[in-house]
This record gives structure tokens, C-alpha cells and sequence, in this order.
């Protein structure tokens, strides 16, 4: 279930069982009942109305039927996607190669605001997804809690439709409207929506049209801005004193008993709220739990080279009469002889044999992007289609030795609900690995909110996290300002006690390892990889078979030129960089006889001092230091990174800026500024003025 503030206690407790003790102790006293499982510490926490819970509903016949309420910030219908997306994990059979998706296995339910439906454009995405083959979740029960009244503004002001409904009609959802006075009719409603999702499996909304009593909360004064509506409320017979009426009338119920009935259960919470007050004064306040730290995890990331052989030609496999495009059929061929010959492997190729081989380890994957089964650049061709029949066929999903399913799909061109809704697959699928794929870093922007309020800070407020990656092709290559930047600044000025990990690899050997170790780290957290263009093909770039039968992930690379391997105490300058910007560096550096160290940072966060100290002490010698990136000054790592180089550079010694200046526009427009401004860039990493 996802749901809005109003009603969510009412949920809470006779949904999902939640006892009143530990409802009134979050109004009581703020805290938390128990320690949110994600925690390596308590967090900040979140208000009660923005809490996550999971429980069970114990039906009259006895049964019992298992209720998660997904927790979510106050943009409200951002948690639409995110339950649709949870639902979708619940709902599939990952372990075994046949994927298995069985959407009766669980319901996923969205209750709306009446301006919040017609008024957020996340609803439209989230209706989008109903149909579509990686989205499908058997239809969702939508129910608009329809107030009539957005905070302070009416209909009139709030939409352009009669209904708050009317956008569902655009994607041929039946919307059954009911009066929320009717208590039997609203029955009627939810057993009919019941029975078309069983028959169709397709979506259903209810429109429950009622009022709220109070206002937007018990403090509000409504009459402010609704005088004439709350004039007509506060003479109105609540739904509790209709119904009784009704039962009354009917015979079922004397008024009597009626009242008694009323009465028995307000003293109930009466009781309950005083006997909760008398046992909290009692109590000791206890102190805060310290912040519990984590060592750091070795995880094994290499894979033999018979298994990579055999895991490459299964990949290369299709059915006989199966027609390859003849200029992808070269494309793929090249990958046979990269492996044969042990050099030349590139990274939509070392991609391809890093999930093969966590699928024959038994972890499930699901990928997921626009245009991800092709890829925007054409690097990955993870789905073939016959050039003579259209056929679809993708060898991954046929590995001899699987023991996990695989899914793959092209996403409809949305990032908000398709991020969303993989942020909640991968929360309810701690066993997989979810990917999801911009098809540039920068259309990230389009999905800030699921980034800031979700995967950011789910951790600390809610205790929410996942093994979720984020695939931002970034780097500058001249493609102007929507193509350029994923927003690194972003991501680093959001990364704090340890919520998710930030990466920039210059190698496919790297990105391999970093797949690998994502999914199989036991300390779950989402991680963000800021993943390349030119780089896909660039011969420098390209790894050799012996880069994925040995080693790991490193954070940082030392310089590997044999010329400073071999004397690093000539090297008088040591510069820092990360990302595509290193091999613009090399290719400079190509045509010099003495030239700086350049030392990458692949893993930004969680920044790791080790590894920097380790190569810094190889240049006793060094006495100048630059940071050297792309992106304008206030933008890329610069800021993060800046304080925490300089922490660790010898006494006396600062660390210099090279890159863009601040600018409001993260990359020029005109091709040829932005040569002119890569070149000065380059220049004066090596000490040259412009």
C-alpha cells in the first residue's frame, strides 16, 4: 500500500495491527518504537505519518493476509511507482533462469488525494506502466480520497476536468464513483474493483467522494477559505452516525446499543492512551545508541578464465536460421577474438560476462532503461532481433548454467516512475541486482525527487535500503548541455553516513568488478556509476582477459606509465582526476619526456584515505598537486573531493583547481568552445598557461 498523511494512523492500526502504545508513543514522546533494519545507527528518523510498516490483517474467517505500507516523504504521489515496483518483486520467482511473474500472489493499492491525482504528473507515468511488459503487476487498486478541497484550494482552482478522476479515463481505467456517507455502497465499490482486477488484471480506481471534517489537520481552521462548505459540515451527521441510523432503522441495531457500541470504544482509547502515559513517566529515559561503525568488506570479484570463455560463447549463441545484422554480427565477433586473444575487451562486452557470471552464482538480475536492451550507444546488444523476421532473442536468458532468472527491458521514456518503481523492486528484492539506466546522465534531473527523498535519505528516515545501480552516462564530448553531466556535484552533496556509493571507472575491467562486488556485498546500499560514451569503444580504454581473472575494484589508480613506475621520484606533479577526462590527460601526456603522475579516483564515495596516502607516498618528491576535472568549478567532484585531498597532501603543500570556471550551464553549446576549453583544460593540468 501507498497512501497520503490523512488516514495512515487509521491504517496502521487496524490494517496492519499496529498496537496504540506505539501509535501514541510517537505523539507522546517522537521515538520510535523499535530500530528502523537498515540502521547502522539511529538516523534522523521521519514524522509519524511518513512511516513504513508491515503487518498482518486477520480476516474474520480467520486468515491471515500479510499488509506492507511503503513509507514515503510528503510528495505524495511519488510513492505510486515505488509501490507498484515493490509489488512487482513480491510478485516474481527469481531463482530459477524461467523467470516466473505470478501477480496474484499480491495487490498493490494506491490511496489518493483528490487535487494530488488530477494535479501530479507522477500519476500519469504510473497509469503509463499498467500494460507494459516489465511493469505489469496485475492491475492496482487506485482509491482517491476525494475531499473536495486541496489544503486551501478548491476544485475550480485545483483542475481542469468535472472529475478529479478524469485522468484515468485516458488510459480506459473503470472508475467507480461512490458517496463516502454510503458505508454499504463503498463496500459495493471495493468488491466490485475486487472482482474486475481478478478477471481483467488490469487497473481499477475508485473515486470515494466525502469531506474532511477538520481540515487539512486537527489544528487547521477551514473556514478561513471554505466558510460556506465547513458551515454545511459542522451540521452534517458523521458517517459513524448515519450508519448507526441506518441500523437503527433497519431493525439490526437498537440506538441504544448503538451508542454503547460508540461509547465501549471511545473509553478503549481513553485507556489505552493514559494507561500508555502512566508507564512512560515511569521509565528511564535511555541514551542515545552510538553510531555503530562497519569495517570495511573484502569481496572476491574475479572469475576464472575457462568460465569466462564458456560464459563469452554462450553469450554469442543464438538458434539455428536466427539472422544476425550483418553489422552487428562484426560487432559480436570481435568479442570472440577480444577474449581469444586476451586483450581488447570493451565494456559493453565486460558488462555482458559480469552479469552472465552472477546469473550462474544464482543472483537474480533485472535491468531496466531507455533503450537498455540495445543500449543508447549501441554497446550492449543484450537483445538480438532477427534481421529478417523481427524476431526477438537474448542469449543471457539461456545460459546453460544459470540459476537465476534475468530481465531486461526498454522503459517508456520516463525517469520519474521507471526510477521509482525499480527504487522499489530492489527494496523488496535484497536477493537481485536492479539496474536502471538513463539514457543520458543528465535526464537524471527528471527523477530528482526519487533521488533526494528516496534513495538519498531512506536510509536515515525510514531505514529503507537496496542494492539499486544507477547507470548516468557522463563525460564531455562536445554534446552540449543536456548531454554532458550526470550531476556528480549532486550525488556527492547528498552522500553522507554512508547511503549509497558514488563511482566513476575508466576501465571495463573496473565497471566488471564493481558489478560484481555490488551484488554480492553483504552491506546493502544503493550505488550510483557515472558511466561513459567515448570510452565504450576507445582501444586505451580496452581491458585484457587477465583484468577480470584477477584483482578487485580499486578506488584509486596510480599512474601505470612505465616510465614513472619505474623512477617515482622524479615526479615533482601529481595530478588527481576521475572519470573520462583521464584519457584526454593521457593523450596530452603522450608526447612529453617528463610529465605529472595522474592518479584517478574511481570510488568517490565512500571516500577512502587509504589508497590516496599509499600512492602519495610513492612521490616523496612531489611538491605540486592538482585536481583536474571537466565539469565547471561549482560543479563535478571538486567540492567534495578538494577538502578531503588537501587533508592528506604533505605540510606546506595545497591543492590546485584546473577545469571550467562556475558557470549557471553545466557545458558549452558550440562544438568548437567546447575544444577550445578541453585543450585549455589539458594544458594546464601540466603546467602550461593557456
Amino acid at each position: 500500500m501507498g497512501m497520503a498523511h490523512r488516514g495512515r494512523l487509521n491504517v496502521l492500526v487496524h490494517n496492519i495491527g499496529r498496537p496504540y502504545p506505539a501509535i501514541f508513543a510517537e505523539f507522546e514522546g517522537g521515538q520510535k518504537d523499535e530500530e528502523a533494519p537498515g540502521l547502522d545507527h539511529d538516523g534522523t528518523g521521519d514524522v509519524k505519518y511518513h512511516l513504513g510498516a508491515e503487518g498482518a490483517y486477520l480476516t474474520r474467517s480467520g486468515k491471515s493476509i500479510a499488509v506492507a505500507l511503503i513509507s514515503n516523504p510528503s510528495h505524495l504521489e511519488f510513492v505510486n511507482p515505488v509501490v507498484n515496483g515493490n509489488a512487482r518483486a513480491r510478485q516474481t520467482q527469481r531463482k530459477t533462469r524461467d523467470l516466473y511473474h505470478d501477480p496474484s500472489v499480491c495487490w498493490p493499492i494506491q490511496i489518493h488525494g483528490d487535487a494530488a491525482f488530477a494535479g501530479q504528473g507522477i500519476v500519469a507515468e504510473t497509469l503509463n506502466l499498467d500494460a507494459l511488459p516489465g511493469y505489469q503487476v496485475g492491475g492496482t487498486m487506485h482509491l482517491i480520497a476525494n475531499n473536495q478541497v486541496g489544503f486551501t484550494t478548491d476544485m475550480g482552482d485545483a483542475r481542469s476536468t468535472q472529475h478529479a478522476s478524469d485522468l484515468a479515463k485516458g488510459f480506459d481505467i473503470p472508475i467507480i464513483h461512490v458517496n463516502a456517507d454510503d458505508a454499504e455502497g463503498c463496500l459495493a465499490a471495493v468488491r466490485l474493483g475486487v472482482m474486475y482486477r481478478q478477471q481483467f488484471h488490469r487497473d481499477v480506481l475508485i473515486d470515494l467522494v466525502g469531506y474532511r471534517r477538520w481540515g487539512h489537520n486537527e489544528a487547521d481552521e477551514p473556514a478561513y477559505t471554505q466558510p460556506l462548505m465547513y458551515e454545511r459540515i459542522r451540521s452534517h451527521a458523521s458517517v459513524r452516525v448515519q450508519y448507526a441510523q441506518s441500523l437503527v432503522e433497519g431493525g439490526l441495531l437498537t440506538e441504544e446499543a448503538a451508542g454503547q457500541r460508540f461509547e465501549a470504544a471511545y473509553q478503549k482509547l481513553i485507556d489505552e492512551q493514559q494507561s500508555f502515559r502512566a508507564s512512560a513517566a515511569k521509565a528511564a529515559q535511555s541514551s542515545p545508541a552510538p553510531t555503530r561503525l562497519v569495517t570495511s568488506e573484502a569481496v572476491s570479484t574475479d572469475v576464472p578464465a575457462d568460465r569466462l570463455r564458456a560464459l563469452n560463447e554462450s553469450l554469442l549463441t543464438v538458434p539455428d536460421g536466427f539472422t544476425i545484422n550483418p553489422k552487428l554480427k562484426r560487432q559480436l565477433e570481435r568479442r570472440r577474438a577480444a577474449l581469444e586473444e586476451g586483450s581488447g575487451i570493451d565494456w559493453g562486452h565486460a558488462e555482458a560476462l559480469a552479469l552472465a557470471s552472477l546469473l550462474t552464482e544464482g543472483v537474480p538480475i533485472r535491468f531496466t532503461g531507455e533503450d537498455s536492451e540495445r543500449g543508447t550507444f549501441s554497446q550492449r546488444h543484450m537483445v538480438l532481433h532477427d534481421a529478417k523476421t523481427g524476431e526477438v532473442w537474448a542469449p543471457i536468458r539461456r545460459l546453460p548454467s544459470a540459476l537465476a532468472g534475468f530481465e531486461i527491458y526498454n522503459s517508456p521514456l520516463s525517469e520519474l516512475a521507471t526510477l521509482a518503481f525499480e527504487y522499489g523492486y530492489a527494496t523488496a528484492a535484497s536477493d537481485a541486482l536492479v539496474v536502471w539506466e538513463a539514457q543520458y546522465g543528465d535526464f537524471i534531473n527528471g527523477a530528482q525527487v526519487i533521488i533526494d527523498q528516496f534513495i538519498a535519505a531512506g536510509l536515515s528516515k525510514w531505514g529503507v535500503t537496496n542494492r539499486l545501480t544507477l547507470l548516468l552516462p557522463h563525460g564531455y564530448e562536445g554534446g552540449g548541455p543536456e548531454h554532458s553531466s550526470a550531476r556528480l556535484e549532486r550525488f556527492l552533496q547528498l552522500a553522507a553516513e554512508g547511503n549509497f556509493r558514488v563511482a566513476n571507472c575508466t576501465t571495463p575491467a573496473q565497471y566488471f568488478h564493481l558489478l560484481r562486488r555490488q551484488a554480492r556485498r553483504a552491506r546493502v546500499r544503493p550505488l550510483v556509476i557515472f558511466s561513459p560514451k567515448s570510452l565504450l569503444r576507445l582501444p586505451q580504454a580496452a581491458s585484457r582477459m587477465e583484468d577480470l581473472t584477477q584483482g578487485t575494484f580499486q578506488p584509486v589508480l596510480d599512474d601505470p606509465d612505465p616510465g614513472i613506475v619505474a623512477n617515482p621520484g622524479a615526479v615533482r606533479r601529481v595530478v588527481f582526476c576521475s572519470g573520462k577526462v583521464y584519457y584526454d590527460l593521457l593523450a596530452e601526456a603522450g608526447g612529453r619526456d617528463r610529465r605529472p603522475a595522474i592518479v584517478r579516483i574511481e570510488g568517490l564515495h565512500t571516500f577512502l584515505e587509504e589508497p590516496v596516502r599509499t600512492v602519495l607516498a610513492r612521490y616523496p618528491s612531489a611538491t605540486e598537486f592538482v585536481w583536474v576535472q571537466e565539469e565547471p568549478r561549482n560543479m563535478g567532484a571538486w567540492s567534495y573531493v578538494a577538502p578531503r585531498l588537501a587533508l592528506l597532501l604533505p605540510a606546506g603543500c595545497e591543492l590546485g583547481y584546473v577545469g571550467r570556471p562556475e558557470r549557471a550551464s553545466p557545458a558549452e553549446g558550440y562544438p568548437e568552445a567546447h575544444v577550445e576549453e578541453q585543450a585549455r583544460i589539458v594544458k594546464e593540468a601540466f603546467g602550461v598557461n593557456k
